[in-house]
């Protein structure tokens, strides 16, 4: 199973990075807390009605604790996002790669200290090996640290977070429901935001912006694939692997963003950002490699 969830995981990342144009192309009628706020609405209702038809089979859709573990993981995925959003206005796009990939690193950090999980040697390698080609992929500004790179810092502490409270409570809690109030949310928490952050609180009734092909869309993929799809598959797979090698496997989103890039719109890719791909999936492959258990020493009689 483990080996099951590493690939279905890896296909969720897939679609995060082959998704990421269709969604700058949308942040261009839309701002990014009305777009995320309209995108998990409509994740909610594409899981709500799996949810409702299962509501009639008993099981552990009313387990105790379940409203609270889905809003604790949805607060620091929507903090994930906001910090990040943010922090974009004050820094660039290559820091903010750098600096949300650092979770790589927090992930590992995380869960030894609060789920008591031992790193094998491999696996701190891999964190190494991603955290390098991290580096090599997006941080080609290397201007003094700014209050954006905190916000963004702190954006990368809340991503670790979610990825470490959805293992904390998806052994444990159906994955249905919890994606469903986790995404409702993150919904609930954006659409705040839009109506705080924004000066016209009323483009999301402009149809003359909703109707963009780019924008309706970019929302309608993203909704049902990269938020319902993804979130889903991430809270029910999470049962059967470690944090730290979710961590691993969601550093290949920049891998992808960029080859999709590539492909779609005709982006360079730099030397650096070629090497930059090979270390994060060297590093993900070194993290998967079985550790060798040293055999007893025995001591013979001449």
């Amino acid at each position: 199973m483990n080996k099951t969830a590493d690939f279905s995981l890896l296909f969720v990342v897939f679609i995060w990075g082959v998704t990421f144009v269709m969604v700058q192309n949308a942040l261009s009628f839309l701002d990014p807390f009305t777009f995320n706020a309209v995108r998990f609405f409509m994740a909610f209702v594409f899981l709500l009605i799996p949810y409702l038809s299962t509501l009639h089979k008993k099981g552990k859709n009313g387990s105790k604790g379940l409203f609270k573990a889905g809003f604790h993981i949805g607060v620091w995925l929507f903090l994930g996002y906001g910090l990040q959003t943010i922090g974009l206005n004050y820094t660039t796009p290559a820091k903010t790669g750098f600096i949300t990939g650092l979770s790589v690193v927090m992930v590992p950090v995380f869960s030894l200290l609060l789920l008591k999980h031992r790193l094998s040697r491999n696996t701190i390698i891999g964190v190494a090996a991603a955290t390098i080609g991290l580096y090599l992929m997006t941080f080609a500004d290397r201007s003094n640290l700014n209050i954006g790179d905190l916000l963004v810092f702190l954006c990368a502490i809340s991503f670790a977070m979610q990825i470490i409270t959805t293992a904390k409570y998806a052994k444990t809690l159906p994955a249905l429901p919890l994606t469903l109030i986790q995404v409702s949310t993150v919904s609930l928490l954006s659409f705040v935001s839009a109506f705080i952050f924004k000066e016209n609180h009323y483009v999301i009734f402009s149809s003359e912006v909703m109707l963009q092909k780019d924008v309706w869309t970019a929302l309608l993929v993203t909704a049902a694939l990269a938020t319902a799809f993804a979130f889903f598959a991430q809270t029910f797979f999470q049962a059967y692997t470690t944090p730290t090698r979710v961590a691993l496997i969601f550093s290949m989103e920049p891998v992808f963003a960029a080859l999709s890039s590539y492909i779609l719109i005709g982006e360079k890719l730099t030397s650096a950002s070629i090497i930059g791909c090979a270390f994060i999936f060297l590093g993900m492959i070194f993290a998967e490699l079985p550790v060798k258990k040293k055999k007893p020493v025995t001591q013979g009689f001449s």
